[in-house]
C-alpha cells in the first residue's frame, strides 16, 4: 500500500512537472517595441523578421509597432523611448527593456531571436512601466500602433471604445470566431499593411471601434463585406493627402515663368530660322519639352534617393519634414515679395541675370527638333536654379516612401510641369497666337505668376509646419 501511495505521488508530480511549463509558457506574452520607417532602407531588411517572422517561429510574441516616417504622430515617442530607456534614436529598433534595446539592421539580424529566446515573458515596454500582456490596457498606448501577432495585426485608427479582453483575445485566442461572438464589428475588405520595402498581405478583415483586425485563416460569419469599405491606408498618411501635395508643389513649378521664357526663346530661334515651316515648330516644341520632361524625371530620382540615403540617420529625418515646411515657406514669401517688389532675376525664384546671356546665345544656335532635344537637356541645369524648390520638397515628401512607389507620382509630376510648354506649343503651331504675344503675356503678367504660385506654397509650408498635412 505504501509503495502504492508513493507510486501515485510520483505519478502526480511527473504529470505536473510536464505540464505546468506549458501553461506557463501559453500565458506568459514575450513583448516588445518596434520602431521602423516606411522608406528606410535599413528597416527593409529586417521589418519582415521583426514584424511577421518571430512571431510565426516563437509561440507567444507581440510586437508593438510604431512607424515614424509617414505617421508623423509617432515620430515624438522615439524620443520618450530613449528618455525612458535609453533606447537611441536609430530605427530600425527593438526595445525589451532599459538593459536590453537592439539598433539597426545588422544587431537585430543577429540579435533579435536571442534576445527572445533569452527573455521569455518579457513584458511590454511601455512608457510609464513594464506591463504584462494580460494587464495591457490598449487604449493608453500612445500614437499609433500595430501591434503583430501570429499571422494576424491589429491597428489603431482612431479613438474607440473597444474593451481590452477583446483586443487581448484577437491577438491571442485560436479560435477568433469565438472572440469576436458577442463584439460589435463590421466586416472589411483587407487592405495590404505596408513595411520598409514590401507589404504583409492579409485574407480577413474586421472594423472594429477605433481598431482594425486582420489576419489569415478562417474568417468569421455574419456581417457582409460592405461594398464601399477598404479599410484604412496601412503604413502612412492618406495617400489622397499626398497626391494633393504633389499636384499644389507641381502647380508652382508649371507657372515658373523662366520655364516659359526659355521655351519662347527656342521657338523664336526656329521660327527665324525657318519661318514658313510650321511643322518644324511642332516637332522642335515636342523635342525640347520631351527633352526637358526625361531630365526633370532623372532629377527628381536623384533628389529621391539623396533624401532617402539622409534619412538613414534618424534625427535628420524626423526634422526633415519641419525643414522642407520651412523652405515652402520662404519660397512663399520670395514669389510674393516678387508680386509687390518685382526684379528680373530675383534670387530664389528666377534665373539669376548673369546666366541669361549665355542661356540665349545656345537657345540661338537651335535650328532643328534635334537641336532643341539637345538645347533642352543642356538648359535643365540653367532651369535649376529657378525651379527646383518646389521639386526638392516634393522629393522630400516622396522620400518616405520605396523609390519605385514613386514613379507614378513623379511623373504626374512632371506632366503638370510641362503642360504650360505643351499649350504654348500648340497654340503657336495652330497659328493663334505668335511667340512674340505669348512673350509679351508673360512679361506683362509675372508678378501675378509669381503671386499665385507664392500663395500656392505658403499655404502648404504653413500646412506641413503645422502638422496638418
Amino acid at each position: 500500500m505504501e509503495k502504492q501511495k508513493i507510486a501515485m505521488v510520483l505519478a502526480v508530480f511527473m504529470l505536473l512537472s510536464i505540464f505546468l511549463p506549458i501553461t506557463t509558457a501559453e500565458t506568459d506574452y514575450t513583448c516588445f517595441v518596434y520602431f521602423t520607417g516606411v522608406g528606410c532602407p535599413h528597416c527593409a531588411k529586417v521589418d519582415p523578421m521583426a514584424l511577421t517572422g518571430v512571431e510565426i517561429e516563437y509561440d507567444n510574441i507581440i510586437a508593438i509597432e510604431y512607424e515614424i516616417y509617414q505617421q508623423q504622430e509617432n515620430a515624438p515617442l522615439l524620443y520618450s523611448y530613449d528618455e525612458k530607456y535609453g533606447s537611441g534614436l536609430g530605427v530600425p529598433l527593438a526595445v525589451f527593456s532599459g538593459e536590453i534595446s537592439i539598433a539597426g539592421d545588422s544587431p537585430i539580424q543577429w540579435g533579435l531571436r536571442p534576445a527572445i529566446q533569452e527573455n521569455r515573458g518579457n513584458g511590454c515596454p511601455l512608457l510609464d512601466a513594464i506591463t504584462t500582456f494580460d494587464e495591457l490596457e490598449f487604449s493608453t498606448l500612445p500614437g499609433s500602433p500595430k501591434l503583430w501577432s501570429d499571422n494576424r495585426v491589429l491597428i489603431r485608427t482612431s479613438g474607440g471604445n473597444v474593451g481590452d479582453m477583446l483586443l487581448r483575445g484577437l491577438l491571442s485566442l485560436d479560435n477568433i470566431t469565438s472572440a469576436l461572438k458577442s463584439a460589435n464589428y463590421q466586416k472589411i475588405t483587407p487592405v495590404p499593411v505596408a513595411l520598409s520595402g514590401t507589404q504583409v498581405v492579409f485574407e480577413n478583415a474586421v472594423q472594429l471601434d477605433g481598431w482594425v483586425f486582420q489576419w489569415n485563416g478562417e474568417g468569421v460569419e455574419g456581417n457582409e463585406t460592405t461594398g464601399n469599405q477598404t479599410g484604412p491606408v496601412m503604413g502612412g498618411d492618406d495617400i489622397n493627402l499626398t497626391w494633393a501635395k504633389i499636384f499644389s508643389l507641381a502647380a508652382v513649378d508649371a507657372v515658373n515663368p523662366c520655364a516659359i521664357a526659355v521655351l519662347s526663346l527656342m521657338l523664336i530661334a526656329i521660327i527665324t530660322y525657318n519661318p514658313k515651316d510650321k511643322r518644324n515648330i511642332l516637332l522642335a516644341g515636342a523635342a525640347f519639352i520631351a527633352s526637358v520632361y526625361t531630365l526633370y524625371l532623372v532629377y527628381g530620382l536623384v533628389i529621391i534617393r539623396f533624401f532617402q540615403v539622409v534619412q538613414a540617420l534618424t534625427s535628420v529625418r524626423l526634422l526633415l519634414y519641419q525643414i522642407l515646411g520651412a523652405a515652402a515657406v520662404i519660397m512663399g514669401v520670395l514669389n510674393i515679395r516678387d508680386f509687390f517688389s518685382y526684379k528680373p532675376g530675383s534670387i530664389g525664384t528666377e534665373m539669376p541675370l548673369s546666366m541669361r546671356p549665355r542661356v540665349k546665345k545656345i537657345i540661338n544656335s537651335v535650328t532643328s527638333p534635334r537641336g532643341a532635344f539637345l538645347i533642352g537637356a543642356f538648359v535643365t541645369i540653367f532651369l535649376l536654379p529657378c525651379t527646383i524648390g518646389p521639386y526638392i520638397i516634393a522629393g522630400g515628401i516622396l522620400s518616405a516612401i520605396d523609390l519605385v512607389a514613386t514613379l507614378p507620382m513623379l511623373l504626374v509630376y512632371n506632366i503638370i510641369f510641362v503642360i504650360p510648354m505643351i499649350v504654348i506649343t500648340m497654340v503657336v503651331y495652330a497659328g493663334i497666337t505668335g511667340v512674340e504675344n505669348v512673350s509679351e503675356w508673360k512679361d506683362k503678367n509675372i508678378r501675378y505668376m509669381h503671386l499665385i504660385a507664392g500663395i500656392i506654397i505658403f499655404l502648404l509650408g504653413i500646412a506641413m509646419l503645422m502638422g496638418w498635412v
